[in-house]
């Protein structure tokens, strides 16, 4: 019997391996990624895996440390849908983090929604200055675009 990993371990897999590419397995064409420190959330697989890729140098000490699956509704709709919980933690310029990533699966098992809370104020404050900077050197933004 073969056994296919679910989306949060997937998720998780491409997360820990820094793999950009896997995330073309994991998340759906029309992903919306509602950040914790931007109010409009970024659209697309593409955005989202450029988002992602300044997240993994942001976040210093990146780790999970648990998992929770259940159900839930997505943002922009009210219907309950799978969903999945990563655990971690980290730190941003030495500021201890705490957060989860929100995973909301399609019918066909893919991410059509992710959220990221984070944990204590300070360090969601360290988190948007260090992504405004990296945002900014990587060419994504002129200016703050993350207030």
């Amino acid at each position: 019997m073969v056994v296919v990993p679910n989306a949060a371990e997937r998720f998780r897999a491409a997360v820990e391996a820094r793999d950009l590419d896997a995330f073309d397995e994991v998340l759906a064409p029309d992903v919306t990624f509602h950040s914790p420190v931007k109010f409009s959330p970024f659209r697309g697989r593409e955005v989202v895996k450029q988002v992602l890729s300044l997240v993994m140098v942001v976040f210093e000490d990146f780790r999970y440390v648990g998992e929770l699956d259940g159900s839930g509704s997505r943002a922009d709709e009210g219907d309950v849908v799978p969903a999945e919980v990563l655990v971690f933690r980290a730190t941003v310029d030495g500021l201890a983090v705490h957060g989860i990533d929100m995973l909301h699966l399609g019918d066909d098992g893919l991410v059509e929604e992710l959220t990221v809370m984070l944990r204590p104020l300070s360090a969601v404050q360290a988190m948007r200055d260090a992504m405004n900077r990296a945002m900014v050197e990587a060419g994504m933004a002129s200016a703050s675009v993350l207030s």
